[in-house]
């Protein structure tokens, strides 16, 4: 099977200090990775140079068969990769409804948007995605009155209504309630039925209930994947990560 992303020894140098030293990673179709490490360990440096916010010092980034390396951001939406940062980015004072309409025509300004004309496809694609995501209920409250766990799902929507074939998360489960978490985990495998997802995430409890292949990243490189499972039983990834977690707890 064809891999949907390959990063080939990428590093990022930010004025002598390397984030990236020659990371590799191999994502397949309908694959959910998670990626885990230390604090400082280039995890959400590896998804800004993928979705383009970062530029790699050297080696390249594949989508399929386009090389994106260079790739300015946009370009890289439009070719099917979508990016979830941490802090929800949504519009407060519009509607749910209005967020996802607004999300599905983003080549187009505001106003001009919310003016416009809907088709009934377009309309048919709202519904399901705000069903899936458990908001159809709420598609005419204001988005600023959402619980923050609603907030990231209202963002996640707005994403999956672009249709990516590679979506990415960053700790998309922080401040959630339990039950929150628990339907993020499970919306995050019926999203993986369509697109590949890549999640950066720091909670093991939730890794270790919805992971089936973990990527565990050290000083910029990867040291080790697996399964939970065969991480866990990784002596370097204990000593450097995981014990340090447990001891936290």
């Amino acid at each position: 099977m064809k891999p949907v992303l390959m990063c080939c020894s990428v590093s990022v140098d930010f004025d002598g200090f390397y984030a990236l030293q020659g990371a590799d990673l191999k994502v397949y179709p309908h694959e959910v990775r998670f990626l885990i490490g230390p604090n400082g360990a280039g995890k959400t440096t590896l998804l800004d140079v993928i979705c383009g916010k970062t530029r790699a010092s050297s080696g390249k980034v594949l989508f399929y068969s386009h090389d994106i390396t260079d790739m300015p951001e946009h370009k890289i939406v439009q070719l099917g990769i979508s990016r979830k940062f941490q802090s929800p980015s949504i519009f407060h004072q519009l509607t749910v409804w209005e967020n996802m309409e607004l999300a599905l025509k983003q080549d187009r300004g505001l106003f001009a948007v919310l003016r416009a004309k809907m088709s009934e496809a377009d309309r048919d694609m709202i519904i399901t995605l705000l069903q899936r995501i458990e908001l159809l209920d709420y598609a005419d409250q204001k988005a600023g009155s959402l619980s923050h766990g609603q907030k990231q799902w209202l963002e996640i929507g707005m994403q999956l209504i672009q249709f990516p074939q590679l979506l990415l998360l960053d700790e998309p489960i922080a401040g959630m309630s339990a039950a929150e978490r628990e339907r993020t985990g499970e919306l995050i495998h019926e999203i993986a039925r369509d697109c590949a997802v890549v999640i950066v995430e720091h909670d093991m409890d939730f890794v270790r209930r919805f992971s089936k292949q973990v990527t565990v990243m050290h000083e910029g490189k990867v040291l080790c994947e697996g399964t939970m499972e065969d991480i866990q039983q990784n002596e370097k990834v204990v000593e450097i990560y995981l014990g340090r977690e447990e001891k936290a707890c």
